[in-house]
């Protein structure tokens, strides 16, 4: 992780997006990729906040914020886990309360803390625009891109993700995108954003249909995918976290990386 994110600086990119996944927790990730770099923005997509208190949220947020002056972004979003009779929304609004009444004895970073939220809905778009710096979205299509900036208006901070895949055979790539997306084409909040976008419960159903799958995973050669991806800066977002899907276990994405560099930043 370390070789991969130094040559990816070096190559031009300004911005690594990590998420809270197989046993890394989000805070002391970010601190090593800050650590291991010199202009690199490392943004928390997602720290989960059943990982931890919001008083230590808010304390290392503020640490690496002093530390690395304007380089971290903190994403916090709800996570996967289900749990009963708790409203995302509820216990979002509930976590900023509880970090913004935290008190310290430490000054405060000459360098704002950032936050932003992972938003999907129009409610949690509402909260990431009044209460952090932006919103977060994951696996979501342009028409999504489109209808969050609407809500959030033209100041608050859009990122938005999307995974994209080197394939330019149909039936593999769909298939590769396919079970890629299996666990967010069956988990609770992640049907109910594409049903508000228009997809039916059949096209949703059995692994998506070919017009859901293609809408949420970009694939074809390297223009193609890059063209796509201008979509969503046309539809609103400040910035898109590019993330290469298709990766054999114990190989690495940065020949994929070093192409899109290529391809994309020389017009950044």
């Amino acid at each position: 992780m370390r070789d991969s994110v130094q040559e990816l600086e070096e190559r031009g990119w300004r911005a690594i997006w990590v998420p809270e996944l197989l046993g890394r927790e989000a805070l002391t990730h970010a601190g090593f990729l800050l650590a291991a770099t010199q202009r690199m923005h490392v943004v928390n997509g997602i720290a989960q906040i059943w990982s931890r208190q919001a008083r230590w949220t808010q304390g290392a947020a503020h640490l690496l914020a002093d530390a690395y002056p304007g380089r971290h972004v903190l994403g916090l979003g709800y996570g996967g886990a289900s749990r009963p009779d708790v409203k995302p929304l509820a216990a979002m609004a509930a976590y900023l309360d509880e970090m913004d009444e935290v008190e310290s004895p430490n000054p405060a970073p000459a360098s704002p803390v950032r936050r932003i939220l992972a938003a999907y809905g129009p409610k949690m778009l509402e909260l990431a625009r009044d209460r952090a710096s932006g919103a977060h979205a994951y696996h979501v299509t342009v028409d999504h891109t489109a209808q969050a900036r609407e809500i959030l208006g033209p100041d608050a901070f859009l990122g938005v993700e999307h995974a994209v895949l080197f394939e330019r055979d149909p039936a593999v790539a769909r298939a590769a995108a396919r079970e890629h997306l299996a666990r967010y084409l069956t988990s609770k909040y992640n049907v109910a954003k594409f049903r508000r976008l228009g997809y039916s419960e059949a096209e949703i159903a059995h692994g998506g249909s070919d017009r859901l799958i293609d809408a949420l995973v970009f694939w074809g050669d390297v223009d193609t995918v890059v063209q796509k991806l201008r979509g969503h800066l046309a539809a609103g977002a400040d910035h898109v976290g590019i993330q290469v899907i298709g990766i054999e276990p114990g190989t690495s994405a940065l020949p994929h990386w070093r192409r899109l560099g290529e391809a994309l930043l020389p017009e950044s």
